[in-house]
């Protein structure tokens, strides 16, 4: 069990097939069985509470009492019906339908003010964590600014009536019509990325007769700590531009030169779910050494560091997560040994720190069935809705929404209901005997990266997302359904091809 809540998969050998997936119908030859240790007596037909498959202990099933770090800032427990904001998830569920995203308003507003109280100059809210038009006026009002990274989230924004000129547009490969766009609008600054792009928004800006603000990223060379898919500092990444070689230097005067770009900045960004401060320092000390290279050998002086964000939740019982100010500090502090801080602003891209923690995901129990070791608990969700237990091999707790349970923890493993073995919404957990079916779970620490990353597998229409605060519930986004889906089927309609090609 890692400190991150996830836990990076193992290479596969240069060149070696991709393992088939269980639902492609592949099945492996059969091997002789290995002799396992006598298990310890338990309750007949049940499988026993214990070390998992990997040898290592299980997750800890933890309501907000027991575990608050993992759990929103409002969530209770009262007469064993699990609360949110002051609403029973009972009632949500009744009035909502389950799946559902459920997230504390209260609990975002907080951490918002945590991150406008740290040191840093600018935060602007990763948008690519989790948006809708009710976050971006949640964003909008607590001050901060937005990043977004596509197009559709640009057109979110600005139809929530946000700013543009507080958004930053992200992404390792913008679209022509992005970047035009976001120029359009008004965007206070492009991230850009690659030799062409800086090209093609100059092109537009200088079309528009603007003169467009711009942050490079580089890639300092700095490898975190976390899982490989989430670790974007090194100098072998698909961001940024390599401080190594001299890649990232040309980048920055390719901006200088082309006259209607203004290199108002470096961006670099580390990784995602940082709990160690200790390279977020080393970061920025050679993001500021870079910027000082720059300065004096070209006399172009950059006024803002935006060294990302990353910091990390707890997903399990027992975790830390990175507090905003020890994560700013630390950046600081990195910038203060090459450069007078005085002189250089700072801007920080919290996502996961603000919104995780605030959201929990809850389910409806379907079926319960004992394996040979383990006990399998199927809800009326799986990885549409929670894709980063297959990604990340993330993990999680969970706890019962709507009744106290009083049974032995018994090894369980709570999954989804898609044609996959891979379909896990939290692996290896102890849950109590008498969860049933008909009983309600909910799964917290889900509130980054869920709804933003749901899927119509299977077909299966993506859930709602609701708002609590004070005892009150709202519709963020609403649960979609199979009309939804079937009107994009277009049914075999012929695509005039001549006409497009005029």
């Amino acid at each position: 069990m890692t400190p991150t809540g996830t836990a990076p998969p193992p290479p596969a050998p240069a060149g070696a097939p991709a393992a088939p997936h269980a639902s492609e119908g592949h099945e492996a030859p059969d091997a002789p069985e290995a002799p396992h240790a006598p298990e310890a007596p338990h309750a007949p037909g049940a499988p026993h509470a214990g070390p998992d498959a990997a040898g290592a202990a299980l997750a800890e099933a933890a309501g907000p009492d027991r575990a608050p770090e993992v759990w929103p800032l409002t969530a209770r427990t009262v007469d064993g019906v699990l609360h949110v904001g002051g609403v029973a998830l009972p009632d949500l569920a009744a009035a909502c339908g389950t799946p559902l995203y459920v997230v504390d308003e209260a609990d975002f507003r907080a951490r918002a003010r945590e991150w406008r109280a740290c040191g840093a100059d600018r935060v602007h809210y990763a948008s690519k964590a989790f948006l809708c038009a009710e976050a971006v006026r949640w964003v909008d009002s607590e001050g901060l600014h937005l990043d977004v990274c596509s197009g559709g989230e640009l057109r979110l924004a600005l139809d929530a009536g946000f700013d543009p000129a507080r958004i930053v547009l992200h992404g390792n490969n913008k679209a022509p019509e992005e970047l035009r766009a976001a120029v359009a609008a008004g965007v206070g600054t492009v991230v850009v990325d690659c030799l062409e792009e800086i090209d093609r928004l100059a092109a537009l800006a200088r079309a528009a007769g603007r003169m467009q603000d711009v942050h490079v990223r580089i890639a300092p060379g700095v490898t975190a700590a976390t899982h490989a898919y989430m670790a974007t500092g090194g100098d072998d990444v698909k961001f940024g531009f390599p401080v190594t070689g001299g890649r990232a230097e040309r980048a920055v005067l390719a901006v200088a030169a082309a006259g209607s770009l203004r290199p108002a900045g470096l961006h670099a960004h580390l990784g995602s779910q940082l709990l160690d401060a200790a390279g977020l320092r080393l970061s920025a000390r050679r993001v500021a050494a870079f910027a000082r290279t720059l300065a004096e050998r070209h006399g172009v002086r950059v006024r803002e560091l935006d060294l990302g964000g990353g910091a990390g939740i707890a997903y399990l019982p027992g975790e830390r997560r990175l507090p905003a100010a020890e994560f700013a500090a630390a950046l600081r502090s990195g910038i203060a040994d090459v450069l007078d801080p005085a002189g250089t602003a700072l801007a920080v891209e919290p996502g996961r720190s603000l919104i995780g923690t605030a959201g929990v995901t809850l389910y409806r129990v379907g079926a319960v069935k004992d394996g040979v070791r383990r006990r399998f608990v199927s809800v009326d969700g799986g990885m549409s809705d929670a894709l980063r237990p297959a990604l990340y091999q993330a993990r999680y707790t969970a706890w019962s929404a709507g009744r106290s349970l009083q049974g032995p923890p018994v090894h369980s493993v709570v999954v989804g209901r898609h044609c996959e073995s891979g379909d896990v919404v939290v692996p290896d957990i102890a849950l109590p005997a008498d969860l049933a079916a008909g009983d309600l779970m909910a799964v917290p620490a889900t509130g980054a990266y869920h709804h933003v990353m749901a899927s119509n597998y299977n077909f299966q229409p993506r859930p709602a997302v609701v708002s609590v605060r004070d005892g009150r519930a709202r519709l963020m986004v609403r649960r979609e359904t199979p009309e939804d889906l079937a009107r994009r089927d277009a049914g075999g309609a012929e695509i005039d091809l001549e006409r497009a090609a005029r």
